[in-house]
């Protein structure tokens, strides 16, 4: 079940630039809340209050009960504003939540068990590929963030989307084959593993080479058949004896 949380507003009747300033001269935030087959309704949000809120993260993924003239108004942030110099919220919109409503959402991932990676212990680091994925859920289900447990993978594996377990009735708007985390190698372990591998190779060798005497055995008998030949010749002049 989400988390919802309060927060105070009061009516702004008067829209457009001016009104705005004036809001913000008076410590408020602009605001709007629309959705869900109503007519929109222009609030104002206390400045500090919405900040906490905002610099708290996981802004945009919070549910929240406006309270409004008695009634309270089930909302999610869909986008706010800042001062491009100054950095304080200038305007928030809010979107009004029916029952049972499902919604859109961008959830940041988080990475688990690093420190009992095998690609860690040899010196890997993680690369966080997909920083977020964007879901659809429940409005009264919607994860704070994804985890990935990279607690198995090596050097120049990777975790998919494939592999994280989504919380139930949440489906995943990403290619399900996404690429999230990889651990990526240390500064010379490519030198290392062709090192490794000439190593291995040479020692494959040698054996077969030790093994080139053996054929060497087989000259000494082709030779041996030499002296047979040369006896065949000696008898040669015995045979001319008897013509004479």
């Amino acid at each position: 079940m989400a988390t919802v949380k309060e927060l105070k507003a009061t009516a702004r009747p008067k829209a457009g630039k001016g009104a705005a300033r004036a809001e913000r001269r008076e410590g408020r935030v602009p605001a709007v809340i629309y959705g869900n087959n109503q007519p929109p309704l222009t609030i104002s949000v206390d400045d500090k209050e919405l900040r906490q809120r905002i610099f708290a993260g996981r802004f945009l993924t919070t549910l929240f009960d406006i309270e409004l003239d008695g009634k309270k108004h089930r909302v999610i942030p869909r986008d706010f504003a800042l001062d491009p110099v100054r950095d304080f919220p200038v305007h928030v919109d809010f979107l009004r939540l029916g029952e049972g409503a499902t919604i859109r959402v961008s959830v940041p991932l988080h990475v688990i068990n690093a420190e009992t990676s095998p690609g860690i212990k040899r010196g890997g680091t993680v690369n966080i590929v997909t920083h977020t994925i964007d879901l659809e859920c429940p409005v009264d289900n919607i994860p704070q963030y994804i985890e990935a447990d990279v607690a198995k993978l090596e050097i120049n594996h990777s975790l998919h989307l494939t592999d994280v377990t989504l919380p139930k009735g949440v489906k995943s708007l990403s290619r399900p084959d996404a690429t999230l985390v990889t651990i990526v190698p240390p500064s010379g372990y490519a030198e290392e593993q062709k090192a490794a591998a000439a190593a291995a190779a040479g020692g494959a060798a040698a054996p077969a080479a030790g093994a080139a005497p053996a054929a060497g055995a087989a000259a000494p008998a082709a030779g041996a058949a030499a002296p047979a030949a040369g006896a065949a010749a000696a008898k040669a002049p015995a045979d001319g004896d008897k013509k004479k």
